[in-house]
């Protein structure tokens, strides 16, 4: 046990170093290609801190774990937006651009709505998952044709051109920070889940809610590190970005690849974890209009949420 929280609290500094370079690099590529950092955020940073949802899933999938293939992205959603966005707005109010409630939140809703009803029978099937796959397929496609157009507009105004500052480093250092980064959270997420598993055993805790707290928190954490790190460094766009764009990958792309190569059946996740995720992404959309910014007390709340939902899924409340 003890050598088990060791290697938790490693994986944990692997996490963070990890975020900073990812973060870092992604932010210089974006500048120097002329990609806003929002879409950075929505597409090569989410990616890449999804891909130990994605590894963890497809794992527990063919292992025969479907508790955990499934409890890792309902409960990662949660994570990201009660514990996630709720430290970064206690950190520093996040702005929100009209292009997050317009764009990406229709197919983070889009995701969350399909997901309660799919799993009403306790099964993702393979054309179920196909639906999926193909959302995440148009959302990508969506974002590369609107920073094209974006990058399109800001060359045809010279003023645009002149604002932007020049990144010092070159292409070669930043892409190599961007992959450094990946692989230290991909790395010390595997760690960290690995352990945390391990340790949730050992107290004799079910694999659904392994599933829904341990492994979705581990895997959850190079989003809790990105965006922090991103928001300390002023990088808002990132932050609520990331976010936003891992909840969507982490429905459409994570869970259906995962149910495309085996179907998850699993009676082991109840119908209130599908609704308490889908009630977080709802809750998500009005604190959003509220001038445009998630205020402290609205990240408050949304940890609160999230606190109150753990003590339920113990057994607690």
């Amino acid at each position: 046990m003890f050598i088990n929280i060791l290697l938790l609290l490693l994986s944990l500094t692997i996490l963070f170093f990890g975020a900073d370079f990812l973060v870092k690099g992604s932010s210089s590529l974006a500048l120097k290609a002329g990609i806003p950092p929002l879409i950075v955020g929505l597409t090569i940073v989410s990616l890449g801190t999804s891909s130990p949802e994605l590894v963890v899933s497809i794992k527990a999938a063919l292992s025969g774990q479907p508790e955990i293939a499934a409890g890792n992205v309902i409960g990662s959603n949660i994570f990201n937006i009660g514990v996630i966005l709720g430290i970064c707005a206690l950190v520093a109010p996040l702005y929100i651009t009209r292009s997050i409630i317009r764009q990406d939140m229709p197919f983070m809703l889009f995701g969350a709505l399909l997901l309660p009803f799919f799993f009403m029978d306790g099964t993702i099937t393979r054309w179920e998952s196909g639906i999926f796959c193909t959302g995440a397929i148009v959302y990508t496609l969506l974002l590369i044709r609107n920073a094209q157009k974006e990058k399109k507009s800001k060359a045809e105004d010279p003023d645009e051109t002149k604002k932007e500052s020049k990144p010092k480093t070159s292409w070669v250092l930043d892409a190599f920070f961007v992959v450094l980064g990946l692989g230290l959270l991909i790395g010390g997420s595997n760690l960290l889940v690995d352990n945390a598993v391990k340790i949730a055993r050992l107290l004799g805790m079910s694999e659904a809610i392994i599933g829904l707290t341990i492994v979705a928190a581990g895997t959850g954490t190079p989003e809790l590190a990105t965006s922090i790190v991103a928001t300390l460094k002023g990088n808002k766009d990132i932050a609520i970005g990331n976010v936003v764009g891992s909840n969507i990958y982490n429905v459409l792309l994570v869970l259906g690849i995962s149910s495309m190569i085996k179907p998850i059946s699993t009676t082991g996740i109840s119908p209130v974890d599908t609704y308490v995720m889908l009630g977080f992404s709802l809750l998500l959309l009005p604190l959003m209009h509220t001038g445009y910014v998630l205020k402290r007390w609205e990240g408050g709340l949304m940890l609160c949420l999230y606190i109150i939902y753990l003590l339920y899924l113990i057994g607690i409340i």
